[in-house]
Formats: C-alpha cells, sequence, structure tokens
C-alpha cells in the first residue's frame, strides 16, 4: 500500500474522528451550561453547535468513504463509538448540568440523563447487528433523538419553572425506550425526487423549515415529534 493510498483509506476515519471530537468538546461546554463560554453564548448553546457540527461530520464520514472507496470495518465501528458520544453522552450532559442546576433539592435526580447515552448505545448495536434497516429504522435512530434533546433543552433552560420534573423523567424514559423499540421508521435519504414516491420526507423537512422559523431551536424537539408521529401512522415499505 502507497502512502497516497494509506492516507485516502484514512481520510473517512479522519472525518468521524471529528465528529467525535465535536462530542467530547459539547460534553466539556455542558459543565459550563449557564456562563459566556465561546463567541458570547452560553456553554449549552455551545453545546448544541458542537452537536450539530458532529451531525455534518457524520454525514460526511459516511459520503467521504463512499467516494473514495474506502468503506471498512474499521470505520463503521469508529462510527457507531463516535456517535455513542455526540448524539448519546453529549445530550446527556446538557441535560444532566440541567437539572443539576433546576433540581438542587434532588441532585440525585440529574442522574435520570444517563439514560440517553445508556440507551443510545443499546440503539447503535441493534442497528450494527441488525440487516434491515437499509432504507427504514427499527426505533429511533440516536441523530434524531439528539435533535430532539437539542430542542427540549433549549426550551427547558428558557422556561423550566414551567416544566415540571416528573415530566422530564417521563420523556426522558420515553425517548430512551423508542431508540429500542420496534416502531419502523423511514429513513431521510431521498432516492428520487419524485414527490409521491418520497412524500414523508418533504413533509418532514417542511415542518422542520416551518417549525425552526416559528419557534427557533426548541421547534426542533416539535419536528421530531412529527416525525414519530408520521412514521407510527404511515406504511413502511
Amino acid at each position: 500500500m502507497t502512502i497516497l493510498q494509506a492516507i485516502r483509506n484514512n481520510v473517512p476515519n479522519a472525518v468521524t474522528c471529528c465528529n467525535l471530537l465535536s462530542g467530547a468538546l459539547a460534553c466539556i461546554a455542558s459543565f459550563h451550561a449557564f456562563e459566556s463560554w465561546w463567541w458570547g453564548l452560553q456553554g449549552y448553546q455551545v453545546a448544541f453547535v458542537l452537536i450539530a457540527a458532529a451531525a455534518v461530520f457524520d454525514f460526511f464520514d459516511g459520503f467521504t468513504a463512499r467516494l473514495l472507496h474506502a468503506v471498512s470495518p474499521l470505520g463503521k465501528e469508529l462510527d457507531s463509538l463516535s456517535d455513542a458520544v455526540s448524539f448519546g453522552l453529549a445530550p446527556g450532559m446538557v441535560l444532566y448540568n440541567m437539572l443539576v442546576k433546576f433540581v438542587p433539592d434532588c441532585p440525585c435526580f440529574a442522574y435520570v440523563a444517563m439514560l440517553i447515552p445508556v440507551f443510545g448505545a443499546l440503539r447503535l448495536a441493534k442497528f450494527n447487528v441488525s440487516t434491515d434497516q437499509s432504507t427504514t429504522f427499527t426505533g429511533l435512530p440516536i441523530p434524531a433523538n439528539a435533535i430532539f434533546w437539542i430542542g427540549f433543552t433549549n426550551f427547558y433552560a428558557e422556561s423550566h419553572a414551567n416544566v415540571p420534573t416528573w415530566a422530564v423523567a417521563v420523556l426522558v424514559v420515553a425517548f430512551s425506550l423508542l431508540m429500542v423499540c420496534n416502531l419502523r421508521m423511514f429513513s431521510l435519504k431521498l432516492h428520487s425526487l419524485d414527490v409521491k414516491e418520497n412524500y414523508k420526507q418533504y413533509l418532514l423537512v417542511l415542518a422542520f423549515v416551518l417549525l425552526v422559523a416559528f419557534f427557533g431551536v426548541t421547534g426542533l424537539a416539535g419536528a421530531i415529534l412529527f416525525y414519530i408521529v408520521l412514521s407510527a401512522i404511515t406504511k413502511q415499505d
């Protein structure tokens, strides 16, 4: 193997490592949740940016691997490990640090947030051993779960006094179980531009745009709820 071939084969892994690094930095930012940290943003907002960056790297590592014909078992395992940090541990740590601040009388309650990375890892493990999740998913994908928690924790940071503690626990348990349940959910990948064939994907994109336009970052949580409901009421091929 030449040096150029070795570099080419490891470019996708380097992109995946950027995903992992973004997730790790998001975990650090979460411990500065309500401090002015980077660029005038509070720590939890920086964590949102870093999780979003991880999602971009997560998309491009697979794209790069296919483009360079450098798909490998190592890359697949590295991708899952990175996703567990960026889309499991990072949003879990953001919620944990918010609960520590907002529920000071019951510090142990904050540990309920650790269900997010635990069930996220289970979701990834199930995906890795599955052979029927190329065009549809079984259970809520871990990146979609992370997007929900970005939206919800943004809302929680802005209006925590109006959110009962028990409701947070119910949401954590519900979304953890959604990741490992047998609900069939459609993929966002478009195999053509045909509206009839991909109407669910187009509806979801429209929902994302409208909800974020009207509600800002909080709208992301509503968009994921729409995704879950739309998957539940429509037939998955």
